[in-house]
């Protein structure tokens, strides 16, 4: 299995964080995780592997002085 890089969802972009997880328990966790540090997610379902699909809203930007 290949999975996508990325996937759109609701017209938003979400990565693929790069892991497979096998089980619904290893997911959770990860999901959980990332969500407590701002990030959106999606979770997929692919061929009996879990992925992970993520996104973060940029809510500042910082421009160094030239």
């Amino acid at each position: 299995m290949t999975p996508n890089l990325s996937i759109t969802c609701d017209g938003k972009k979400f990565m693929w964080d790069g892991q497979l997880y096998a089980t619904s328990e290893e997911v959770s966790a990860r999901e959980d995780a990332y969500r407590n540090i701002g990030f959106e997610v999606r979770v997929l379902v692919k061929e009996k592997q879990f992925l992970i699909y993520t996104r973060r809203v940029v809510k500042e930007v910082v421009v160094a002085p030239h």
